[in-house]
């Protein structure tokens, strides 16, 4: 197989630290299990026709205030008290590290000549806390927020939008690199190639053998 002339890389879990670490701090910080918020979330989708909240919140539908008072809402009558929420970005971003060999290797296909796209769902009011984590506009010539597009992976139009601005690979041409099974199952059936990222160690000797055009994930 032809080595890619584009990567399009995630951005949590892949050039970070697990989101797990994050929401794992969070629920030590707030004192409420992420199983609960899980329950609510889906308490007020099934009111709300089915539609996530959390979703609405990526899709720059809802903002990050709203989001975590409906979020209370429905955990106060659970706990029986208003839960502390107004930390949960601080607290999140606290807990995310760069993944420094990942962001290494970006620089390094960057360097080599590739397009390079990220392609993120994400938090509108979090832009400003995730490209100080990483040297963003040095790597990518583009960027794909979900919050800004109102899209999230693994819709396929968002997908689509990315192939449409890069404005030239083809799907077959472009490497996809995610940490969400979906989301790389979403882009395959796009003719997007994929790695779906596991760890640094996995994912950077898939990603330099597709690179080499021997093969990908």
């Amino acid at each position: 197989m032809s080595a890619p002339k584009a990567i399009i890389s995630d951005f949590g879990g892949v050039l970070t630290s697990p989101l797990l670490e994050s929401f794992a701090a969070v629920q030590d910080q707030t004192g409420i299990p992420f199983d609960e918020v899980g329950r609510a979330m889906a308490a007020i989708a099934e009111r709300n026709g089915g539609v996530n909240p959390l979703f609405q919140l990526e899709k720059g539908e809802m903002s990050e205030v709203d989001f975590l008072d409906l979020i209370s809402d429905e955990l106060e009558g659970k706990l029986g008290h208003r839960p502390e929420m107004h930390r949960f970005s601080e607290v999140y971003f606290e807990a995310l590290q760069p993944n420094e060999p990942m962001i290494d290797l970006m620089h390094e296909l960057r360097d080599s000549g590739l397009r390079m796209a990220m392609l993120t769902n994400n938090v509108r009011e979090w832009e400003p806390r995730w490209r100080s984590m990483l040297p963003v506009d040095e790597i990518f010539e583009l960027v794909v927020d979900s919050a800004f597009v109102g899209m999230r992976k693994p819709e396929p139009g968002i997908y689509e939008l990315t192939l449409e601005r890069l404005a030239g690979p083809s799907a077959g041409e472009c490497l996809f690199i995610d940490d969400i099974a979906i989301n790389c199952e979403a882009a395959e059936e796009l003719g997007i190639r994929t790695v779906h990222y596991r760890d640094p160690e996995q994912a950077i000797g898939e990603i330099r053998e597709a690179v080499s055009g021997a093969g990908s994930d």
